[in-house]
């Protein structure tokens, strides 16, 4: 009974993984541009926390600086990425350009809100 549960669940997780990896293909190369970015500031927030735990979190103003700051560009790249989506009906009528100044004024005042957390 065990076995074929694993196996059931198996050829589920591989059905799972082939229709998302099916339906991404169809993503415009700008969306995964902006995917590859919201990536990449997860990544190094996650770094930063394993650096945390292995050295030590002295500057605990620094470290929490550095996290926020890639978890809220990573936050402001889902909306930009939400908002440049042509198939999201909600933002039909908004220009690309105009949400992308929108990330970017919204970037400059966290990153100004961060700089003045450190001190």
């Amino acid at each position: 009974m065990g076995r074929s549960t694993t196996t059931t669940t198996t050829k589920d997780a591989q059905a799972l993984f082939h229709s998302l990896r099916t339906a991404y293909v169809a993503t415009p190369t700008n969306l995964k541009i902006i995917d590859l970015y919201i990536v990449f500031a997860i990544v190094t927030a996650l770094i930063q926390g394993v650096y945390m735990a292995l050295v030590g979190s002295f500057p605990f103003n620094s470290f929490l600086s550095g996290v926020l700051s890639c978890v809220g560009t990573a936050v402001l790249a889902v909306c930009l990425r939400i908002q440049v989506n042509k198939e999201n009906k909600e933002f039909k009528d908004l220009p690309p350009e105009r949400a992308f100044a929108d990330f970017v004024l919204c970037n400059l005042v966290l990153h100004l809100v961060i700089m003045n957390f450190l001190g």
